[in-house]
């Protein structure tokens, strides 16, 4: 046990002859008697403060307290043990409608709005239209085993002009499906600068 923990405990802080007799969790408060039968309200959020005089005890707080009974735990009726359900300010009870889905609904949208995104950004290839070939040129699907030699070989052109007509082509890591234009035979095609 503490040092200082005797000053936590109701019969140092609360004054001579009250008792906590409970607690509302709905409006976050606690009650206290005194000796006469009078009842109190603290500060809401709070343990120990300025108590305030009520008429009565909320419905969710039993009227008789037992000196060994647990203050804060859920209050039951009778022999079922049922707990007494929360009554609105108009004396009606309050029964949510789609209970604890209607609470994790938004926390199920932003799940799958993340998974849609995931699966359009990594799953999804993005289809981006290769850029057209220039009007004196040949459009050429490289095949397995294609060289850029080769294709140019098989169009009656040079390597020198496919290579001027296709500048980001990188011959040693061209790849089956790949696209690149081929120059015609007898065009003529020049360097600018």
């Amino acid at each position: 046990m503490g040092r200082w923990t005797q000053y936590d405990e109701d019969d140092y802080r609360l004054p001579e002859g009250v008792k906590r007799v409970g607690y509302d969790a709905d409006s976050e408060r606690y009650y206290f008697r005194d000796r006469e039968g009078l009842v109190y309200q603290g500060p809401e959020g709070s343990e120990f403060g300025e108590l305030k005089l009520v008429s009565e005890l909320p419905s969710s707080i039993p009227q008789e307290v037992d000196e060994d009974s647990d203050l804060e735990a859920a209050p039951t009726t009778g022999t079922d043990g049922y707990r007494i359900l929360a009554l609105d300010e108009n004396g009606t009870r309050y029964n949510p409608r789609g209970g604890a889905y209607r609470t994790l609904f938004p926390f199920f949208l932003m799940i799958a709005v993340v998974l849609l995104l995931v699966w359009r950004l990594v799953l999804l290839p993005t289809r981006i239209a290769p850029v057209p070939c220039p009007s004196t040129t040949l459009s050429y699907i490289v095949q397995p085993g294609d060289t850029c030699w080769d294709i140019a070989n098989d169009h009656n052109s040079s390597l020198d002009k496919l290579l001027i007509v296709n500048p980001k082509v990188d011959c040693d890591k061209l790849m089956p499906g790949e696209r690149v234009c081929v120059p015609d035979e007898g065009m003529s095609i020049s360097v600018r600068f």
